[in-house]
């Protein structure tokens, strides 16, 4: 796969999610949010790779917006978990910035597509 900035911090992204979602479940036993975290939160990066795997180029723009879309419902749930405690500061800050620096990168990565199919279409 290459060795991209989306590739890299979706994954690394991806990890930090599953271990926060362990974390909720096993010390605050909360077992419907963390739920949704963890299934928003990973599909990310598995967008992400199988856009790479894409032979089309609007399967790439298709598949890098449906990050986009979990990236920022993600970044609701960890709103979320903040809001009602589940998640200390210092982790869900640094989280929600993780989240927030994926969705303009691909917020960038979608709007980049979308402006080169417009030439290309034009």
């Amino acid at each position: 796969m290459t060795n991209s900035v989306i590739v890299n911090k979706s994954f690394n992204f991806a990890l930090d999610i599953i271990r926060t979602y362990h974390f909720i479940r096993c010390k605050k036993r909360e077992f419907i949010l963390s739920k949704q975290l963890l299934r928003a939160g990973t599909s990310i990066r598995a967008n992400v790779r199988e856009d790479f795997g894409g032979e089309f180029r609007k399967d790439f723009g298709h598949k890098m917006n449906i990050a986009l879309k979990e990236a920022n419902e993600t970044e609701y749930w960890i709103e979320l978990l903040i809001a009602s405690s589940y998640l200390e500061d210092e982790v869900a800050n640094e989280m929600l910035n993780k989240c927030k620096e994926l969705c303009k990168i691909l917020n960038s990565i979608v709007r980049k597509v979308r402006e080169t199919q417009e030439v290309q279409d034009a």
